[in-house]
């Protein structure tokens, strides 16, 4: 089940895994299930990656409202 959009939200930023995984102190074997939706972030987590994307936290998940789909 895919629930956040880490993945996505890399590609449009243009970052990559590493990256990511540097700016938050984070092994890139955690950020790469994190990007298959293998495991979750904590809120915590979620709200690093979201600052250093410098993107709003909401856009890391998917929308739980059908219509948007």
């Amino acid at each position: 089940m895919e629930i956040n959009r880490i993945k996505v939200a890399l590609a449009e930023t243009r970052r990559k895994n590493k990256w990511l995984a540097e700016q938050i102190g984070k092994d890139e074997s955690t950020v790469s299930q994190w990007c298959t939706n293998a495991r979750q972030p904590s809120l915590e987590n979620l709200l690093r990656v979201a600052n250093a994307l410098e993107i709003d936290i909401r856009e890391l998940l998917y929308s739980t409202n059908n219509s948007e789909s």
